[in-house]
């Protein structure tokens, strides 16, 4: 069954829609960040699926939508700025999607405040000859910017149903419903260019009218961007973050967590109760130095937790204010000279939350060359959240300069690496056009449910993985293999990057997991077994270190096999090489920290 649309029948023959053998495919097409994810929500509820699209790396949402008495699929389509020319995977996918038997009708989210770039899709898609719903989503930013469309009017003028909508409240949600049984083919001409086409309808039925809150939005978006105000701004939000994660997260919430709630209840609990236990090696893989609750846990929820929290809260805030798209921007000047564009930023800030999940991005970028450029950076320099937060809590306890020197040295062998590869690997760069969302101060409802969902996958994916590396190194311990792995680094760590042997263990877990690895790392640091000028060392090593085996493996699925060793011996060779100059260099300038 299906739910019924008019498509430009007569109304005696709705009834014959009931006749379907399948349920009406409903696909969500518009730009990025218009709100496409959130109307798929709203009517679908929980009841959804993500998975790659067949032979891609796409991720495609589908899901089912009561309206009416009737069940639908839905479909939530890659954002798209354009159905021609030379288009993206993303676009391809969507095109797809939208050409063939996969969708019956076409729900078109646009943003309110930019009609004009929204009514070119419109008319591109009035050439797939599909009956389409216009939703105009955001209407309360662009009525707070002086903003008016004529719903009614542009309704009239396209010969299609047009929605205004807040998806974020709901608002509106009830008229799509409706708005989908009288959905029919854009009445566009399509012989004509589809941006003057666009440009004419926008300025009839759009006006503007400038409001206080409005030019301050966009006082503030331009500020972001420009060179003289964007660089002091990003030193505010790096300072402010750097204070939320490193000292909030990494230093109060970890302290009062793993010497409170760990250190004094937990740990004591679990080690009492292993006691009864008759036999010694079962002890020691629940309580012992590779215990699943002494290590596993206390690593997972002390230490990493709340600094990945914190982390969350920060990414999700600067996602949802629309700074990163303008960061992207600001950023596209350097990225240039590294043989990318300024969209790479968003894979390389999404790489601060979790490498893995920001390689499998990099896909945004258009040319083979700039995902293989893209991937090669994000596994060299970028730390996770919880290698960043470990960063911040250590070397922003001993001094601001240990914290620059590290941060200096990895952005400098990532500006050298990516202007080497730019030059050496064969490829061109593709032109940058990003969409712009308005500025505006996030809703804490949907951040709150954004980072809690967020925080669910960390505990669902990570904190797993964080259990089964405990055992793997509880069984490497009791075989003796850590100490074999130990003595075979040990003149490599303590030759030549003078830091104690048994940070090679902690380089072991690393490679197990970069946040296990950070967090052995900030213990030894607490407990005084690295000195401020081995800290630093040790951390520069780790963050241009191998990537986790998670990593990894998306770098193979990614980018083949070969590709994937070629990556992870030239930045294990790259991270020796530079923690051998620094530990060298400070010693001869006699620098301390």
């Amino acid at each position: 069954m299906s739910c019924p649309y008019a498509a430009g029948r007569e109304p005696e023959e709705q009834p014959l829609l009931k006749l379907r053998a399948r349920p009406l495919r409903i696909a969500l097409v518009g730009n990025p960040n218009v709100g496409k994810s959130v109307v798929f929500g709203r009517l679908t509820g929980r009841y959804a699926t993500v998975s790659n699209y067949p032979g891609t790396t796409v991720a495609v949402t589908r899901g089912r939508a009561l309206v009416g008495a009737e069940v639908c699929d839905v479909i939530d389509t890659p954002g798209v700025n354009t159905f021609e020319g030379a288009i993206s995977e993303d676009e391809h996918i969507t095109r797809v999607i939208v050409a063939n038997g996969q969708s019956d009708l076409i729900v078109q989210l646009a943003d309110a405040r930019n009609l004009r770039r929204a009514l070119v899709i419109t008319s591109q898609l009035a050439a797939f000859q599909k009956p389409v719903v216009l939703v105009l989503n955001m209407m309360d930013e662009a009525r707070s910017r002086g903003v008016h469309v004529n719903a009614a009017g542009l309704a009239r003028e396209l010969g299609i149903p047009v929605v205004e909508m807040v998806a974020t409240e709901g608002r509106g949600l009830p008229e799509l419903r409706a708005a989908l049984s009288a959905a029919t083919v854009p009445a566009v001409d399509t012989t004509q260019p589809a941006t003057r086409w666009a440009h004419e309808t926008t300025q009839r039925f759009r006006s503007i009218r400038r409001r206080s809150l409005g030019r301050f939005q966009e006082w503030i978006g331009r500020a972001v961007r420009e060179p003289a105000t964007g660089l002091p701004l990003l030193a505010l939000v790096l300072y402010v973050s750097y204070l939320f994660v490193g000292v909030l997260g990494a230093q109060t919430l970890v302290g009062l967590i793993e010497d409170g709630l760990f250190g004094g209840l937990i740990n004591p609990w679990a080690t009492s109760l292993a006691s009864h236990l008759p036999w010694a090696p079962v002890r020691d893989f629940f309580v012992g130095e590779y215990g699943l609750v002494t290590m596993g846990l206390t690593y997972a929820l002390a230490i990493v937790l709340p600094v990945v929290t914190t982390f969350f809260l920060v990414f999700g805030f600067l996602e949802d204010s629309g700074y990163l798209p303008r960061l992207a921007i600001f950023s596209d000047r350097l990225f240039r000279a590294m043989g990318l564009n300024g969209k790479a930023v968003l894979p390389m800030v999404l790489g601060l939350g979790c490498d893995t999940m920001a390689t499998m991005t990099t896909r945004i970028l258009h040319t083979p060359k700039e995902r293989l450029i893209a991937v090669l950076l994000l596994a060299l320099g970028v730390p996770c959240s919880a290698q960043l937060a470990t960063i911040m809590g250590i070397l922003g306890g001993i001094s601001f300069a240990a914290l620059a020197t590290l941060f200096g040295v990895v952005l400098t062998q990532m500006l050298v690496v990516g202007f080497l590869a730019a030059r050496v690997l064969p490829g061109d760069r593709s032109e940058f056009a990003l969409e712009l969302p308005p500025m505006r101060l996030p809703q804490w409802r949907n951040l709150l449910t954004k980072t809690v969902l967020r925080i669910r996958w960390y505990l669902g994916e990570a904190v797993p993985l964080f259990l089964i590396g405990t055992a793997l190194l509880f069984a490497l311990d009791r075989v003796g293999a850590l100490v074999v792995f130990a003595r075979t680094a040990e003149p490599v760590v303590s030759g030549w990057l003078g830091l104690p042997a048994t940070a090679a263990d902690v380089f072991v877990m690393g490679f197990l997991r970069r946040d296990y690895g950070a967090a052995g790392l900030f213990e030894m640091a607490r407990s005084g077994a690295l000195t401020g000028v081995q800290s630093v060392v040790a951390l520069t090593v780790m963050t241009l270190f191998v990537p986790c085996i998670a990593n990894l493996l998306m770098i193979v699925k990614e980018r083949g096999a070969r590709t994937a060793l070629w990556i992870l011996g030239f930045v294990t060779a790259i991270a020796v090489l530079t923690g051998t100059v620094l530990n060298h260099a400070f010693r001869i300038l006699g620098v301390t920290f």
